[in-house]
């Protein structure tokens, strides 16, 4: 395994505020671990290195299964590999699943991202597409949630030789904004709370501005998350694992407030360009029937892709952390999409 990615700090107050919130990449690393020790597939997690020098840190699940197409998870904002740990075996019961921290998020390098938001999200991408390369995956299922949909269906726009299957779940960043704020689905009160704080600030300053009192902070904001994954964890793992991937240095933050006018919407709506993607790569759409995102764009795609597979389903009891809320019938649906693919 290779070494920590530790994060050097640039001017007077990011060099004083390491010392004022306690997270490092090593703890980061430690509370990741007791996250992966759960798992009872084969898994192997490593540095992946780009050729920009850059590295993807990459957990592999039962890497033996050859004989299927792979399965790909995307996480979304602020997420990373941890997260998946409710999904990661039954979806490596018959083939081989890879999943990753998104270029500066999690344990992955943390580089400097364009600032316009074409640029940002072809940073993004890129670094799946090189990702994908060095990894050797002819081609995949790929899975996105959240912005990680969002960048999976940037990225199927670009290579859609690569993608067996689309499947997007909770996408952000599809529907254009409405001039009707009545038309806005309501954000979940925690997301209120930090932006009120915040105002221009990116998403998640409020943690590295908090220093000691961080960690509290997310378990005051997402209790929720302690709940999802109570069957595995009884004390604040998650919370903690929260707190470290998204303490450090913002950079795939930073590119993520590049890309969105507002915390909901996106600078480039992907319902504009999602036609774009060949029309012989299917697509499916896994909601949360209580999600704050807009459930109605499952709808809005297939109109958008008259002469394609274009599913959308909802999962009833799941809000936007679809894989979180209802993991069983979740898996279950996904490993049915997979096997239809082979």
């Amino acid at each position: 395994m290779a070494d920590d990615l530790e994060q050097q700090p640039q001017g007077w107050l990011s060099s004083w505020l390491p010392a004022w919130r306690p997270t490092s990449m090593s703890q980061l690393k430690n509370v990741e671990a007791r996250i992966l020790q759960c798992l009872q597939n084969k898994f192997l997690a490593r540095y992946v290195s780009l050729p920009n020098q850059n590295k993807i840190w990459t957990v592999t699940v039962s890497p033996e299964l050859r004989d299927r197409t792979p399965l790909v998870m995307v996480h979304g904002f602020g997420g990373g590999v941890g997260l998946w740990i409710l999904n990661m075996d039954s979806l490596s019961a018959r083939r081989t699943l890879h999943t990753f921290d998104l270029l500066g998020f999690g344990r992955s390098s943390r580089p400097t991202f364009p600032r316009d938001p074409e640029g940002a999200e072809n940073e993004f991408v890129t670094s799946i597409e090189t990702w994908r390369e060095t990894m050797g995956i002819p081609s995949m299922i790929l899975l996105g949630h959240s912005l990680g949909g969002f960048l999976a269906t940037s990225y199927s726009i670009k290579y859609p030789e690569r993608v067996k299957h689309l499947i997007l779940v909770d996408p952000w960043g599809f529907p254009l904004r409405p001039t009707d704020p009545n038309e806005i689905r309501a954000p979940p009160t925690w997301l209120k709370a930090v932006a009120s704080v915040l105002g221009r600030s990116n998403p998640l300053a409020v943690l590295r501005v908090a220093g000691p009192w961080g960690p509290g902070l997310v378990q005051r904001f997402r209790p929720d998350f302690k709940r999802k994954f109570a069957d595995f964890f009884e004390d604040d793992t998650i919370s903690e694992y929260i707190y470290h991937c998204n303490a450090q240095n913002p950079s795939g933050e930073t590119a993520f407030k590049a890309m969105m006018e507002s915390f909901g919407w996106a600078r480039r709506p992907m319902l504009e360009r999602i036609h774009l993607i060949r029309k012989d790569v299917p697509i499916t759409m896994i909601y949360g029937a209580n999600t704050w995102i807009d459930t109605s764009t499952g709808e809005k795609v297939k109109l958008q892709r008259p002469d394609s597979y274009v599913r959308d389903m909802e999962i009833e009891g799941a809000s936007h952390h679809v894989y979180a809320d209802q993991p069983h019938i979740f898996n279950a649906m996904v490993e049915e999409i997979c096997d239809s693919v082979d």
